[in-house]
């Protein structure tokens, strides 16, 4: 019963993130490259202090006080650029730290995959 109640709150807390909204940067553009991290394909990127993210987190048991910066939400990973059935309809960014099962990861970075 609880894991139904976490998982369909979890599901309406995705949907209201994966509206399209604009991706917050600062101000030189998104990268073009992944040296540092592994390349993700999120619904939706948001900053840490998102109150909405930080729920998400505390239902993770995720604590996100120290970290600053962008979030990915409902992320998978994208292991090879331009194969078939492996783009990025959404955001594709660069995490350089952990991911929670893809649900959440940290330290995301919006990059360009004009391939």
């Amino acid at each position: 019963m609880q894991f139904t109640t976490l998982s369909t709150f979890a599901a309406l807390a995705m949907a209201t993130l994966a509206a399209a909204t604009p991706v917050p940067t600062d101000g030189s553009g998104p990268s073009d490259q992944c040296n540092t991290g592994t390349l993700q394909c999120c619904n939706s990127v948001q900053q840490a202090s998102n109150p909405v993210v930080g729920l998400l987190a505390g239902l993770l048991g995720i604590v996100l006080g120290p970290i600053t910066g962008q979030v990915g939400l409902t992320c998978s990973p994208i292991s090879v650029i331009g194969v078939s059935g492996n783009s990025c309809s959404a955001q594709p960014v660069c995490c350089t730290g952990n991911s929670f099962n893809g649900l959440l990861v940290v330290g995301c970075t919006p990059i360009n995959l004009n391939l």
